[in-house]
């Protein structure tokens, strides 16, 4: 079955760098698109970043010029490199997949979804 699995998260100083990874089993990583979003507590969970299907990007304002979304299609695993952390940036970090292949800024569009990794920037 299908397995995302995120990995990565921890606590850093506002200003530090973290870099989040989502491994993929039972689907092949280039025939999907992924996601990455975050739950804040008592928000809604948002869009970070996504990779499509033929490599195209896509970040939210709040991401961009601090985060980066890769894949290794090899690895299969798709990482989040998130420099410039802030404390807004605090909540729980999701990858999901979905299987048209290509990014939507809305979770119910996705079809499969990993655990979550927490990440908290604080002093």
């Amino acid at each position: 079955q299908v397995q995302l699995v995120e990995s990565g998260g921890g606590f850093v100083q506002p200003g530090g760098s973290l870099r989040l990874s989502c491994a993929a089993s039972g689907l092949t990583l280039d025939d999907h698109a992924i996601g990455w979003f975050r739950q804040a507590p008592g928000k809604e969970r948002e869009i970070v970043c996504g990779i499509n299907r033929r490599g195209g990007l896509y970040y939210s304002e709040s991401a961009k010029g601090r985060f980066a979304i890769s894949r290794d299609n090899a690895e299969q695993t798709v990482y989040l490199q998130m420099n410039s952390l802030k404390p807004e940036d605090t909540a729980v970090y999701y990858c999901a997949a979905e299987t048209d292949g290509a990014i939507y800024d809305t979770a119910q569009r996705y079809d499969y979804w990993g655990k979550g990794t927490q990440v908290t920037v604080g002093s």
